[in-house]
């Protein structure tokens, strides 16, 4: 807040021939960075004593860490769909996973993102990294809002050859804008980081927007050698998983680096989080991430497939140092994220709040008391410390059956989701089960 009245108290004061010069202190440059399949707890600042991350830890250090973070849906395309528009998946368009093969729709195109919304206040936008949200041009990252795209428009691809191989037909996928790109034996990460730099440099004296969608830790497992040997007495399937996290984080280090070359610190808003929780699937060898005490992964709606590490920092502006404990999600990063650079936000409903007060005061209250979740028939409602999720999916047992249709926790008591108290609580479950009805109403109306 401090910062936009400086600015405007500044513009009197200046003479327009010098008001480009100064345009960073009211329109700060924004680099989002979004892992991909990375666990609840897997960063050594969220409490992993395995893992080797000094960049990410001290991004921790020079910002703000939450502790209760939550992505849109276990899943890649709905939880990418609402970050970017800062809406509920169903509300977004996204209530699943988009297809990957070329010539499907995906995200909407009436859906505003945060690259549009930037765009339109004069920003250069780029996002270098995974997409999956739509393969036909109206629906590339061209057509939602980026000036430039590096990257690949499916779920996943090998690191190297870049070809999509997770179920046939088999393609090449790598694009620079709408360019098919042929760069076989270069690690998609390098590629991530060697463009990234390149768009800092070029971009130094304007505002930016650079959108940063890893695609690691995601399988296949495929870190480079060196960050393998750092865990050569780690056993499968932690080893492959925690080399990729650590291959991840050097990637972030040698940006952060370049930002800090160019002396764009403290003029840049970074932002860290994963899409959702750790995979347990074959391709990844059953496993590999740290949940710690939270029960499920990706795919699930227990704790460990929503509950992701978020990190926040721009030094000078925002705390540095600083751990946040209330209940915040993805959701919120689009009106946060217009608020700093004070700008305002697309003419439209939006379910995420700003986080600013949040970040202003341990003290202040949670921007959302109820939030809800929605995945194929699998739903889950939060309110206050009660959550009852439906129809859960968990990694040992795919589906609960008979007493276990519905699953209600008290978080004031455990947060393990271990013991269901349902059947101990029937008269919360059925005013959980009504918020969620209404909600479901209200966001399939849209």
């Amino acid at each position: 807040m401090a910062l936009r009245i400086l600015t405007i108290a500044v513009a009197f004061l200046i003479p327009n021939f010098l008001l480009a010069e100064t345009v960073k202190l009211s329109t700060p440059n924004v680099i989002l960075i979004f892992s991909d399949d990375q666990g609840t707890l897997d960063l050594n600042c969220y409490g992993s004593k395995d893992l080797h991350t000094p960049h990410l830890d001290g991004l921790a250090q020079r910002g703000i860490r939450f502790t209760q973070f939550y992505v849109g849906a276990p899943v890649c395309s709905p939880s990418r769909a609402a970050l970017l528009t800062g809406r509920y998946i169903q509300r977004a368009g996204v209530p699943g996973n988009v297809s990957s093969q070329a010539g499907h729709k995906g995200m909407p195109t009436e859906q505003v993102t945060i690259a549009e919304n930037l765009r339109s206040a004069g920003y250069q936008t780029a996002l270098f990294g995974k997409w999956h949200l739509g393969t036909i041009p109206e629906c590339d990252p061209l057509g939602q809002g980026f000036d430039e795209f590096l990257g690949h428009k499916a779920g996943c691809i090998d690191n190297y050859s870049h070809f999509f191989y997770w179920k046939g037909p088999h393609f090449h996928d790598m694009w620079r804008d709408r360019e098919e790109l042929w760069e076989q034996g270069t690690h998609f990460s390098d590629m991530i980081v060697r463009e990234s730099i390149r768009f800092l440099e070029e971009n130094r004296k304007r505002p930016f927007f650079m959108f940063l969608p890893f695609n690691i830790p995601h399988y296949p497992m495929q870190a480079d050698v060196r960050f393998l040997k750092m865990y050569e007495n780690v056993p499968e399937p932690r080893r492959a998983y925690a080399a990729l996290v650590t291959h991840l984080d050097d990637a972030v280090g040698q940006i952060l680096g370049k930002v800090n070359e160019l002396d764009l610190q403290k003029e840049t808003l970074v932002i860290f989080l994963s899409d959702h929780g750790h995979s347990t699937e074959e391709r990844c060898n059953f496993g590999g991430g740290n949940p710690g005490p939270y029960r499920g992964a990706k795919f699930s709606l227990f704790e460990a497939g929503i509950r992701v590490p978020c990190i926040v920092s721009y030094p000078g502006v925002l705390p540095e140092g600083i751990v946040r404990d209330q209940l915040c999600t993805s959701l919120d990063l689009f009106p946060t994220i217009a608020d700093v650079c004070g700008i305002n936000l697309p003419k439209r409903r939006l379910d995420g709040r700003s986080l600013l007060p949040v970040i202003e005061s341990a003290e202040a209250e949670t921007p959302h008391h109820e939030f809800h979740w929605q995945l194929g028939d699998q739903w889950a409602v939060r309110d206050g410390d009660w959550k009852l999720i439906a129809n859960a999916r968990d990694t040992n047992r795919e589906l609960l059956e008979g007493d276990d249709k519905y699953f209600l926790s008290d978080f004031s008591r455990d947060i393990t989701e271990t013991k269901n108290l349902a059947a101990q609580f029937p008269d919360v479950v059925k005013r959980l089960t009504g918020l969620h009805e209404a909600w479901l109403a209200d966001v399939e109306s849209q």
